[in-house]
């Protein structure tokens, strides 16, 4: 794979910088709803977010994407990954990363994901476990567990697009920062204490970073008072415009930003961007099958649906759409939805959008992160195929489900 040219990377993709053209072609071979993923694009932003914080470590958060092209294509251009489940280490893995590089951010950790990943230090001694609850020590103490392990904190203050991903203030997350000393020690005592970790909220613009670094700057005052650290890993949070006229993160003042809060650490700093790195590289291609008017609205029908992309339906979502069929004709304001039986599945509600006809293609945009991650087979709807662009050329990574494959498992 070619490494892109940062020059040639803008530091937001819209979606009206896609090619029509190549999106229509894409829907006619590959069939919708079609998850779209250009590789390109995710090393370009991977390599522009790590160009601006160059003393740190920069890591990929898999939980926004963890296909394995996305994941062998971050490999290729020198990331590593964090990762928040054991299925999430395994697809690093056969993805080609080091599990001796691997960081695994342990949130309630089910008893199948504390045994894949203390079975899998044994042979990875440089793998490290991130700890939130002092339960999950006494867990790993029952396995005989002496490695590498850091601390997640709750700094007490939570950021991000929605109520639902400010982690930073939910108790769920991280060791009460008060606390943080006393458990640091027993780390020392029975583990290797490597770092310590926060992560405060998710989709984190520029207008958000001062709520953001003072989080930040009470994870760099618990780093001084711990002290002798490998790593201060800040997590990520990053986030793109979704809205067409939101301006994108400025990273230039991000960095700077950040590196104030933190402060003077005797540390290596990690950031572990997702979102940031997969949102704008990946769309979604969806078909026209319905139009319907009626008094208060004039109603698209597609064949995507919250099981495609739930996060309109989850967190009240704002994805910008296109119709890439005829992006010429004049707009009218139109609500799009899809094919589940619940007033939830809707994309846009009176969204102008040049005027939808039958068997038209639509692009839902910004759907890289948290896109396929979190579909489902509702109403027993078999997933979409997946398709990535890399070096001019496409090939389908994930294929297009079929109701047998909804069914295999049952007995």
């Amino acid at each position: 794979m070619a490494v892109p040219d940062l020059a040639d990377s803008p530091p937001v993709r819209r979606l009206a910088d896609w090619d029509d053209q190549r999106l229509r072609s894409l829907a006619t071979s590959h069939d919708t709803p079609l998850y779209v993923i250009d590789l390109d694009r995710v090393q370009a932003n991977y390599q522009r977010f790590a160009a601006a914080f160059p003393d740190a470590h920069v890591m990929y958060a898999a939980k926004a994407h963890t296909g394995q092209s996305v994941l062998s294509a971050l490999l290729d251009v020198g990331a590593d990954i964090e990762c928040a489940a054991a299925g999430e280490i395994k697809r690093s893995i056969q993805a080609g990363a080091d599990p001796n590089t691997i960081q695994y951010t342990a949130v309630n950790p089910p008893a199948h994901d504390l045994d894949y990943a203390v079975d899998l230090a044994a042979d990875a001694p440089g793998l490290t476990i991130t700890i939130g609850a002092t339960d999950t020590l006494d867990r790993l103490a029952e396995r005989d567990y002496d490695g590498r392990v850091a601390i997640r904190i709750n700094p007490g203050i939570g950021t991000g697009h929605h109520e639902k991903v400010a982690t930073g203030n939910d108790a769920k997350f991280g060791i009460p920062y008060e606390q943080v000393p006393a458990v640091a020690e027993r780390v020392r005592d029975e583990f290797d204490l490597v770092g310590i970790h926060s992560h405060a909220g998710s989709g984190v613009l520029t207008d958000d970073l001062e709520d953001h670094c003072e989080a930040i700057e009470r994870v760099g005052e618990m780093a001084r008072r711990v002290g002798d650290l490998e790593f201060v890993d800040i997590g990520g949070g990053f986030g793109v415009p979704y809205h067409e006229d939101e301006p994108p993160l400025d990273l230039d003042k991000t960095a700077e930003m950040v590196r104030d809060a933190v402060g003077d650490i005797d540390a290596q700093l990690k950031l572990e961007p997702g979102r940031y790195i997969v949102a704008d590289a990946g769309l979604i291609l969806t078909t026209v099958n319905t139009i319907k008017e009626t008094p208060t609205a004039t109603v698209v029908g597609v064949d995507a649906s919250l099981a495609t992309l739930i996060r309109p339906a989850m967190f009240g979502s704002y994805h910008p759409m296109r119709n890439v069929t005829a992006p010429d004709r004049d707009a009218e304001p139109v609500t799009v939805g899809g094919p589940v039986c619940t007033s939830a599945d809707v994309f846009a509600t009176d969204r102008p959008i040049a005027r939808p006809e039958r068997n038209d293609i639509l692009a839902i945009g910004n759907a890289g992160s948290y896109g396929y991650e979190l579909a489902s087979q509702f109403h027993s709807q078999p997933r979409p195929a997946e398709v990535a662009l890399e070096d001019g050329d496409d090939r389908v990574v994930r294929r297009r489900e079929t109701l047998d494959d909804v069914t295999r498992v049952e007995q």
